[in-house]
């Protein structure tokens, strides 16, 4: 175990103050690593396996998800997509027609009437049982991140990026009944878990950005995305919890607006598309930055180039509090463990405040 688990340093780092070592932060590391780092399997099913991986690999908290979609299981394995296999389509479909219920394939809001069709109260019935499973397998210090959000995502996904597209041209009210749906699910889950004390902060996924700049105008952002995650951050300071944003891509254009609406943390400061020196110069004082070890480097690198990356963010970007050590997206499957296990060795060596990683 690389050091025992204190969620205050997460909340001293989300303050720009400096704890006593650099915390570690992912959104996601997939079973596959998990199950490397244990020696031996680990599953979506077997909690305290997940809840000894999370302590042992050095972190100070466990990501759960309490939504309507998971983080890299966009259209699997989510509340989501189980409403549209067992109660949209039922019996329609072959049942390994895989094309026929994917919402990366198929939409299902496509007009008025699917809207109204559409079993929002099922949809709405999200499983937090695991929320009060881990309560007694936490150690002493360790907290729950409650993983939420794919509110843009999962709208656009919903309705067909073209039909979300063009309704934002011709029918703003529709675009916008779908999305207050989605929202008001997501609002109540949210509400649910924030009532639980070893619930730490929030952690909304949802991507804003690719790397040429923002999916829609940040105007349309402005108008239609934002005012969500407002009234989800106003939620979370009123209950005293930060709350967090992951998007990739380019979110320069909208750095002003993600700090306006209530912001704590933002995560993974996209490698492929922004400078985190240059955010951590711009904005550092004002929020925390989360991640930036690339995952392709993880995936082809070598454990000496990634310690060298390590080291350079850890200069960069951890003197005087505000930085979080992680990937750049996420710990997939595919990512070499060597690769990984040298970030987490090098935070460990080098990541002690004050910072020396020359």
């Amino acid at each position: 175990m690389y050091a025992s688990p204190d969620f205050e340093r997460i909340m001293k780092t989300v303050n720009n103050e400096e704890p006593d070592r650099v915390p570690l932060c992912e959104v996601l590391v997939e079973y596959p690593i998990q199950s490397q780092f244990l020696g031996r399997e680990v599953t979506d099913a077997d909690l305290e396996s997940q809840v000894e991986f999370w302590v042992k690999a050095g972190y100070d908290f466990i990501p759960l998800t309490a939504g309507m979609m998971k983080p890299g299981k966009v259209t699997q394995d989510s509340a989501i997509s189980q409403v549209i296999r067992e109660d949209v389509l039922a019996d329609a479909v072959a049942a390994d027609d895989d094309t026929a219920w994917n919402l990366e394939y198929t939409s299902f809001i496509n007009d008025r009437r699917a809207f109204e069709e559409f079993p929002w109260e099922t949809a709405g019935q999200v499983d937090i049982s695991e929320f009060h499973a881990v309560k007694d397998m936490l150690p002493d210090g360790m907290k729950v991140i409650v993983v939420s959000g794919k509110i843009f995502t999962l709208s656009w996904m919903l309705m067909g990026f073209e039909n979300f597209a063009v309704s934002l041209l011709t029918d703003e009210q529709f675009l916008t009944d779908v999305m207050d749906k989605i929202t008001e699910i997501q609002m109540d889950i949210l509400g649910q878990v924030l009532q639980l004390p070893h619930v730490g902060a929030v952690w909304a996924v949802d991507d804003l950005a690719c790397s040429s700049g923002t999916i829609i105008a940040p105007q349309a952002l402005r108008d239609h995305v934002f005012p969500r995650y407002k009234e989800m951050a106003a939620k979370c300071h009123k209950e005293g919890r930060p709350f967090f944003l992951h998007s990739d891509g380019n979110l320069l254009p909208i750095m002003e607006d993600l700090i306006e609406l209530g912001l704590d943390a933002l995560h993974p400061i996209d490698p492929t598309a922004m400078d985190i020196a240059q955010v951590k110069q711009m904005y550092g004082e004002r929020l925390c930055l989360i991640g930036n070890v690339s995952t392709e480097l993880l995936r082809s690198g070598t454990p000496s180039e990634v310690a060298s990356v390590v080291k350079e963010l850890l200069c960069v970007a951890a003197p005087g509090g505000g930085y979080c050590l992680g990937s750049g997206n996420s710990v997939p499957e595919w990512a070499q463990f060597e690769n990984y296990q040298a970030m987490l060795d090098t935070a460990w060596e080098y990541g002690t405040y004050p910072i020396n990683a020359v």
